[in-house]
C-alpha cells in the first residue's frame, strides 16, 4: 500500500509536472525516469519545472485549504459552502475532519500531496546527478543542485507549516522507500536544512558561463535571478519557515530568533514579484476572488477594527461575539491609517477611493482596502458582517501589467513581512531600539507619488520602549481588545509589529494571517491548530485516523484555546 501511495502521489506528475518540457511525461517513480532523467537537457528541463509545480499546490485553484486558514483567522469572511469556507466559520467548533470521504478532503490533501511530489521529484534528480550525470560541468551541476534543494526546502517546510507529520523524501532513497511518517519539528528541520544546501550550491555555481543567473522560465519573475538575488530568495523563506512553524505562543518563543534574523537580514531587499500567467503560470486563484465578488469575501471586524478610532469597534467589542453585527449591520471603522479609505462617513470613505481608481493596468491603489459601494453581503453569522473589502491587488486583478488580468508582476512575499520577522526577533531578545526602528518603516510611510498611493500607515512612530502604548492617545492604533467584551486600548510595541505585519501581508502568501495568529495565540477558541496527515498516508502505515481540532477523534492539544483578545 505504501508503494501505491508514492506511485499515486508521482502520477500528478505525470499529469502535470513536465508539460513545459515537451517531454512524454512518465511516472518517476518506474523505471522510465531513468529514461526522462538520462540526457542533461531533459533533467535540466524537469527541474526547471518544478517551481510552477510547488506553486501549484499553494495557488493554482481553489482547491486547497487556503480559503479555510483565511476563515479560521479572521483575514476573510464567506457564507459560502465552496471549499469548505462556511464549513470553518470560526466559534462554530468546527474540526478538520480526516475520515475517508469528508466533504473537505481534496482541499485538505492538496498541499501534502503535491508538495511531497516536488519534494520527491527534486530529490530523484538529485539522486541522478550524484549517480554521474553531468549537466555541463561543475558549475551548471552546483546551480541545478541548488534549485534542486530549494524545491526541497519549500516544499517540505510548507508541509510541516501545516501538517502534523510527514515522510521526508531526501537524497539517497529509493524512488519507492516510502520512509517514515516523522514530526513536524524533524520535517522542518529537514527543510531548513535543504534550503542551507541550496545556498551553499548557489555559492559554490557563482554567476556567468554555466552558472547563476537561473534560466528565465525557472521562477517566473521581473527579477534576474544571480546567485546572490536567488540566495535572497531562500533565506527569506527560511526566515518565514523557522517562524511560523510554532503551533503556539511557547513555541513561537522558543524559536531561533537569531536565525530568522539572520536569515530576514540576508534576504530580499524589495518585494519579490512573480509574473503570472492564466495560461501557463504561476496562478493566484484565491487572491482573484477578493474583490466583492459574490459572496466569496468580506473583511470581519475582528483585526482591521483595531484601526477604528471612534469608538465604533470598542462597542462591537462590548457585545457578546453572537450579538455583534445583529440586524445585519456592519459599522464604518475610522482610522487615521492611510491604508484604509479615510473620511468619518460610509459615503466620504466610498467618496475617497473606490476600486475603479485602479483598474487600470499597472496601476497601484491608493489604499489597501475599500468601503463597498456594491450591495452588502448579509448571509451567515452576523459577526462576519462587514463594509470593507481587500482591494491591494485590483489593478492586477482586472488588468494586469497590460490589460489582461491576473496577467503580470505581482508580491509573492513582501519585504514588509521580512521586516517584521525581524522585528519580532529583535523584540524576543530585547533589541527594541531596532525593532522600533524596522516597525516604524511601514507604519509611518505615508503617501508617495501623484497620484498618490499609500505606503505605509502614516500613523506617529512608536519608540524603543516594549511596554510603552502605541503615541496617538484616542486616536491611537492599533486599539486592542482585552478580553471576551474589551474594553480596547492602545497596544503596545508587540501589538504594533503585529498590525504592521498583518495588513501589510493580507492575502500576499499561503494562509498569512494563520500561521501568524496561531503561533501568537490569537486564533478563536477551538480553532484546529494543524491539519492531520491524509488518511491514505495513516493507513499505509497502518496507524489510525484522526482529525485536529475540538471533538470526538481529534489529536490531543489540537484546538487554540481562547486568544488573549478574549475570542
Amino acid at each position: 500500500m505504501i508503494r501505491t501511495m508514492i506511485r499515486y502521489a508521482a502520477a500528478l506528475t505525470a499529469a502535470i509536472g513536465l508539460g513545459a518540457c515537451d517531454l512524454e511525461v512518465v511516472n518517476p517513480n518506474d523505471p522510465e525516469t531513468a529514461r526522462v532523467l538520462a540526457t542533461p537537457n531533459d533533467a535540466e528541463a524537469l527541474i526547471g519545472s518544478y517551481y510552477r509545480r510547488w506553486h501549484d499546490g499553494l495557488y493554482r485553484n481553489l482547491g486547497s485549504f487556503h480559503g479555510m486558514a483565511n476563515m479560521m483567522s479572521l483575514q476573510n469572511y464567506s457564507s459560502l459552502a465552496n471549499n469548505c469556507q462556511n464549513a470553518r466559520t470560526p466559534f462554530s467548533g468546527a474540526a478538520n475532519e480526516n475520515t475517508p470521504g469528508n466533504v473537505c478532503q481534496g482541499e485538505q490533501q492538496r498541499v501534502y500531496f503535491i508538495h511531497s511530489e516536488v519534494a520527491r521529484v527534486a530529490s530523484s534528480f538529485i539522486n541522478t546527478l550524484d549517480a554521474g550525470l553531468d549537466l555541463g560541468g561543475a558549475r551548471r551541476n552546483a546551480r541545478a543542485r541548488s534549485f534542486a534543494e530549494f524545491l526541497r526546502g519549500v516544499s517540505l517546510g510548507y508541509v510541516a507549516l501545516f501538517y502534523d507529520s510527514a515522510a521526508v523524501s531526501a537524497p539517497g532513497m529509493s524512488a519507492v522507500d516510502a520512509g517514515e511518517l516523522v514530526s513536524y519539528e524533524e520535517v522542518m528541520d529537514s527543510a531548513l536544512v535543504a534550503l542551507q544546501r541550496s545556498v551553499d550550491f548557489a555559492t559554490q555555481a557563482g554567476d556567468g558561463g554555466v552558472g547563476f543567473p537561473l534560466p528565465a522560465g525557472w521562477i517566473p519573475s521581473p527579477t534576474s535571478f544571480t546567485s546572490v538575488e536567488f540566495k535572497k530568495l531562500v533565506r527569506s523563506y527560511a526566515a518565514r519557515l523557522r517562524a511560523n512553524v510554532a503551533r503556539n505562543p511557547e513555541e513561537r518563543a522558543a524559536v531561533d530568533w537569531d536565525a530568522v534574523v539572520l536569515d530576514a537580514q540576508n534576504g530580499i531587499t524589495a518585494d519579490h514579484l512573480n509574473t503570472t500567467s492564466t495560461v501557463s503560470g504561476p496562478f493566484y486563484t484565491w487572491l482573484a476572488q477578493y474583490d466583492g465578488v459574490g459572496l466569496w469575501h468580506q473583511m470581519p471586524p475582528f483585526i482591521i477594527g483595531m484601526g477604528d478610532v471612534s469608538g465604533s469597534y470598542a462597542a462591537w467589542i462590548a457585545q457578546p461575539i453572537g450579538a455583534r453585527g445583529q440586524g445585519n449591520t456592519g459599522f464604518t471603522m475610522v482610522t487615521p491609517d492611510l491604508r484604509f479609505p479615510q473620511g468619518a462617513t460610509r459615503a466620504a470613505q466610498q467618496a475617497d477611493f473606490s476600486w475603479n481608481d485602479c483598474a487600470a493596468p499597472a496601476t497601484p491603489c491608493e489604499r489597501y482596502f475599500v468601503n463597498r459601494t456594491g450591495s452588502d453581503q448579509f448571509a451567515g453569522a452576523s459577526f462576519g458582517h462587514s463594509n470593507y473589502d481587500f482591494v491591494r491587488f485590483h489593478s492586477w486583478r482586472v488588468s494586469g501589467d497590460a490589460g489582461q488580468g491576473q496577467n503580470g508582476n505581482i508580491p509573492f512575499f513582501t519585504k514588509a513581512e521580512l521586516d517584521m520577522l525581524q522585528a519580532e526577533g529583535h523584540i524576543q531578545n530585547g533589541n527594541f531600539a531596532l525593532a522600533a526602528q524596522l516597525i516604524n518603516k511601514t507604519r509611518t510611510a505615508g503617501l508617495v507619488g501623484n497620484p498618490p498611493v499609500a505606503r505605509g500607515g502614516g500613523l506617529p512612530a512608536i519608540t524603543a520602549d516594549p511596554d510603552a502604548q502605541v503615541p496617538g492617545g484616542p486616536d491611537c492604533v492599533p486599539k486592542v481588545p482585552t478580553g471576551p467584551q474589551g474594553p480596547v486600548v492602545c497596544g503596545d510595541m508587540f501589538e504594533a509589529m503585529k498590525w504592521e505585519k498583518r495588513i501589510e501581508t493580507a492575502y500576499t502568501h499561503f494562509a498569512a494571517w494563520y500561521l501568524d495568529s496561531r503561533g501568537w495565540g490569537d486564533l478563536p477558541l477551538d480553532t484546529p491548530l494543524f491539519w492531520a496527515t491524509p488518511y491514505q498516508d495513516l493507513l499505509a502505515r497502518v496507524k489510525p485516523i484522526y482529525g485536529a481540532g475540538r471533538g470526538v477523534g481529534t489529536a490531543p492539544g489540537s484546538a487554540a484555546p481562547m486568544s488573549h483578545y478574549g475570542w
